[in-house]
């Protein structure tokens, strides 16, 4: 629960208490601080086990810390049933990316020695041309607008 609290933090907060309560009423709110966090605590874990008493017995193993996001999807991503540890293990990035680069690399050279050979065979224009260069507009419609 308080996980980022330091030692030192900690010792401030104890004499803040104390300054505060006095230390003859410190003990006496210490007893009650924790028996108010006991009842809710029992309140929590009845709740729980009425929720999974009306749930029924096929949601007999369900845990509420399931309902997480990121409990529930690390819950998901370690189970195996997906194959995911092996698309994991086959995909090799480094492998991947110096494949593309040589496909990258190879095609400007192809495509630079085509260019120098001149302009014959088979060079592709990339540039969008109408396919008929009198193509007539559409009517205009002045109810569309």
């Amino acid at each position: 629960m308080f996980n980022d609290i330091g030692p030192l933090e900690l010792v401030t907060l104890i004499v803040l208490a104390v300054l505060v309560f006095g230390p003859d009423k410190l003990p006496k709110l210490i007893q009650d601080v924790t028996r108010t966090i006991r009842k809710i605590r029992e309140f929590s874990e009845s709740a729980k086990d009425d929720i999974r008493q009306e749930l029924g017995p096929e949601f007999k193993d369900f845990e509420f810390e399931d309902l997480n996001p990121k409990t529930f999807i690390r819950k998901q991503l370690d189970n195996d049933e997906l194959g995911l540890k092996e698309i994991r293990n086959g995909f090799d990035l480094k492998k991947e990316m110096a494949e593309v680069t040589d496909a990258v690399h190879s095609r400007e050279s192809e495509s630079s020695s085509s260019s120098s050979s001149g302009s014959s065979g088979g060079s592709i224009d990339m540039t969008k041309k109408p396919e008929n260069p009198r193509e007539e507009r559409p009517p205009y419609d002045a109810d569309a607008t």
